[in-house]
């Protein structure tokens, strides 16, 4: 059973690589194709406008319930790898840049919540450890890029899509050869239209998923404008030189030891206190950043990036854990799906909003409003509590 989550925590990390490889070379790709400097948030919001449409066909089909998840995760990972290295092609420009972006959100569908329910049919007990691994590979994974475009930049940019996309094939590949279907997996679902919406009857699939649904609205944007925060330090600062590249990749990939924390601690204390604890944090970090995003202090500015890119994280393995452990047997897989389908619709918003207020608000001040996210998932927790306790009250004899 270790070795099953050893290759699934491997297979994620390689496939989810595909992630942020645009925006890991996205100031390449403006320079070579003329575009705006912002155009990384629309690079962004294509992979997430796929990774939504994908999930939600997957929802309504039931993919990951009516067929065996190894190998919905082999084909996604290869469907996802060509699509990446579409943009090499010489004649690529901004429309079949966000095509091909869109695709591999597209196929990532395939990959990301298909993990987890390939995890879940493995580990019922100890989950919350499971998918803190899982979601540490994801963070590890979409940080990745970054450390592959510094770690080349005296080459071009096309090396770090060739590799990223040899790793998502690796990790398909993985998966369908070494991961079985899991013991606890009810096979040969049939096509109901109606499964995705089942679990939100249930007060505590509401109370998980809409926790995580306020936590999606900060953590993509954070990422995605993690270089930018750091860009302008380097442009307000005289004589400031910080490694972008590298520095992102340590602040976002510096998250994957929060979910194997948050996962471990999820064994000795109640994992919903947990999630709640770092949601609170990571809101609190959204209200703080307008002043220690203006530091003239370079340490003390990575301390507070760091520190928020754990906090921003942590709670993502825990609410995934409550929403598999709330949903419905027989259509768990569908259910993680469109949870994810949801959150991943909200980071769109978010990041085109944030992307809008820059001008009004400016570059220090505009975090302001991924703060929203956590209030209102933690209200969230409050409101559907109340209903939470009366029925369980009402079950005891």
């Amino acid at each position: 059973m270790r070795r099953v989550l050893q290759v699934i925590v491997l297979a994620q990390f390689c496939c989810t690589s595909l992630w942020f490889a645009g925006n890991a070379v996205a100031p390449d790709i403006a320079r070579q194709f003329r575009l705006a400097e912002d155009f990384v948030a629309n690079l962004t919001s294509a992979v997430q406008l796929g990774f939504i449409s994908g999930t939600l066909a997957f929802a309504v089909l039931a993919i990951a319930d009516r067929f065996s998840p190894s190998r919905v995760f082999l084909v996604s990972a290869l469907l996802a790898a060509l699509c990446n290295l579409g943009v090499l092609m010489a004649a690529t420009g901004p429309v079949h840049l966000l095509a091909l972006r869109f695709l591999t959100g597209f196929f990532l569908a395939g990959i990301y919540p298909v993990g987890m329910k390939i995890a879940s049919d493995y580990y019922q007990a100890g989950l919350g450890k499971s998918l803190g691994f899982l979601v540490g590979a994801l963070v590890l994974g979409t940080a990745f890029p970054h450390l592959l475009r510094s770690a080349t930049t005296a080459l071009p940019w096309h090396y770090v899509l060739v590799a990223t996309s040899a790793l998502a094939t690796l990790g398909g590949v993985a998966m369908a050869v070494l991961v079985p279907d899991g013991p606890h997996r009810r096979a040969g679902q049939r096509l109901r239209f109606t499964a995705m919406l089942e679990g939100f009857r249930v007060p505590r699939f509401r109370a998980a998923a809409f926790g995580y649904f306020g936590h999606m609205w900060e953590l993509y944007t954070f990422w995605a404008f993690v270089p930018a925060m750091l860009s302008t330090y380097n442009r307000t600062h005289l004589g400031a030189e910080l490694p972008v590249p590298l520095l992102s990749f340590l602040i976002i990939g510096g998250g994957a030891l929060a979910c194997m924390g948050s996962g471990l601690l999820s064994q000795v204390v109640p994992g919903r206190k947990v999630a709640l604890g770092a949601l609170a944090l990571s809101g609190l970090c959204c209200v703080a950043s307008p002043l220690l995003l203006r530091v003239s202090h370079p340490p003390l500015l990575f301390a507070f990036l760091f520190f928020w890119g754990l906090v921003v994280v942590a709670d993502s393995p825990l609410f995934s854990t409550l929403v598999a452990q709330s949903a419905p047997e027989a259509t768990r897989g569908t259910a993680l799906t469109i949870v994810n389908c949801l959150g991943f619709a909200i980071t769109v918003v978010s990041i085109q909003v944030a992307s809008g207020l820059v001008d009004y608000l400016g570059p220090h001040n505009v975090y302001l409003v991924l703060a929203l996210g956590p209030a209102a998932g933690l209200l969230a927790q409050v409101a559907n509590q109340r209903q939470i306790v009366p029925q369980t009250a009402a079950a005891k004899p």
